[in-house]
């Protein structure tokens, strides 16, 4: 798959910079349509003008985690996913058309976020749309059971005051998982495009982050989650993989740009 050229910096252009033909404002709803250039392929994404759970905007981490992840499908290929955080939904939207990804949104329980993945689902032929599952982190997960074996996310360390929530909610998501119909965990594969073997445990949470916080709030999360079980991996380009310590499998080599 060929990876488009892109610049995440284009999100912020200034209002002259983007064509009448890429952007489209719906002034009575407060939305705002965009072009936007994923690896080897457009996206129309319609994005909130404003929205209070800053669930409005694409952030630079989603387009760095969509070509990361194209770079090494073998992290993605076969597995149930669940996406923290989707907000628009536009890197489920991505997966699911480059790689028939099995993947659920999720996102605060607000019903204006999961109408407007709804639409973008449907903007971009992705007709059912794409599962959700509302979620507040912190709250009883809707699925006492759940069998997503991956989760992802990005950019989703902005409120520091929301960390102990977020690590209750993806505790339990990964220690509490459960196989769906007795799915067989996927083998510790070659990946071919990194010239070493990367073993994901099952289950596993892969996240990217991209927008800078200070340095003691960030490593505020990965404490957290390592004083609640879990093993937090940094591999590569911002890119860090979290599972449960008690489900360890062996890595060998590591990662870099």
């Amino acid at each position: 798959m060929d990876i488009a050229l892109f610049s995440p910096s284009s999100l912020f252009a200034d209002a002259e910079e983007v064509s009448v033909d890429e952007e489209v404002t719906d002034v009575h709803q407060s939305f705002v349509e965009r072009r936007h250039q994923f690896p080897g392929m457009e996206l129309l994404i319609r994005e909130f003008s404003f929205h209070q759970l800053n669930a409005n905007l694409l952030w630079p981490g989603t387009f760095a985690f969509a070509e990361r992840l194209v770079q090494h499908h073998s992290w993605i290929e076969g597995r149930r996913c669940l996406e923290l955080g989707s907000g628009t939904g536009a890197l489920a939207i991505f997966l699911k058309k480059s790689f028939n990804l099995d993947i659920t949104t999720s996102d605060y329980d607000d019903q204006e976020i999961e109408e407007n993945i709804a639409h973008n689902c449907q903007a971009n032929g992705i007709t059912p749309v794409l599962p959700h599952v509302k979620h507040s982190w912190g709250e009883t997960f809707p699925s006492a059971e759940p069998d997503w074996d991956l989760i992802i996310a990005s950019d989703i360390l902005l409120y520091v005051k929301q960390y102990p929530n977020l690590i209750k909610s993806l505790s339990f998501l990964l220690k509490s998982y459960k196989p769906k119909d007795d799915k067989a965990i996927p083998s510790v594969g070659n990946d071919q495009s990194s010239g070493m073997c990367m073993g994901l445990a099952v289950p596993a949470f892969l996240m990217s982050w991209r927008r800078r916080i200070g340095k003691e709030d960030e490593s505020l999360f990965f404490t957290g989650c390592e004083n609640a079980g879990l093993e937090v991996k940094h591999i590569g380009s911002r890119v860090y993989f979290i599972k449960p310590r008690e489900n360890m499998v062996a890595t060998t080599g590591s990662i870099d740009d």
